[in-house]
């Protein structure tokens, strides 16, 4: 399911990962499992579970409502004193999220990234598409 691209990187002070997925559902999971290493690493298990949720929702919007025939989606983690930077990045530049109301079809994944993040976004990233992001800190931590 992934890409060639596999890194971690230097961000300032944080240590990146950066990883690519084809879009396809199972990549979910397997980006799921690539924070959870990452988050092993870094000592920051005791956000595993918030994190791992606002990735799974990141990485499945990203699949299918930015879904971009022939175009992967890229995953990174950025490690800061606190917590983690999530970022899903996609191809897909006209799309970008919305909170729903809930009801049977879905429309709760927005607001889970909300209730379970610092803050959350979307910004323009290099090249094609946007880049959709959320900030997970230990509690009572702050991302600076």
């Amino acid at each position: 399911m992934s890409g060639a691209s596999t890194a971690t990187r230097r961000c300032g002070v944080e240590t990146r990962r950066v990883q690519r997925w084809t879009t396809h559902r199972r990549s979910v999971g397997l980006a799921r499992d690539e924070l959870r290493a990452a988050l092993v690493e870094w000592g920051l298990t005791e956000i595993e579970e918030p994190a791992v949720l606002v990735l799974s929702e990141l990485v499945t919007n990203a699949i299918t409502h930015a879904f971009v025939r022939g175009r992967d989606i890229e995953t990174s983690f950025c490690r800061g004193p606190q917590g983690v930077r999530l970022a899903v990045d996609d191809a897909d530049e006209r799309r970008h999220p919305q909170r729903r109301t809930p009801g049977e079809a879905g429309g709760r994944g927005l607001a889970l990234v909300e209730a379970l993040s610092e803050r959350w976004g979307c910004s323009v990233r290099r090249g094609v598409g946007k880049s959709v992001w959320a900030v997970i800190t230990v509690p009572g931590g702050r991302w600076r």
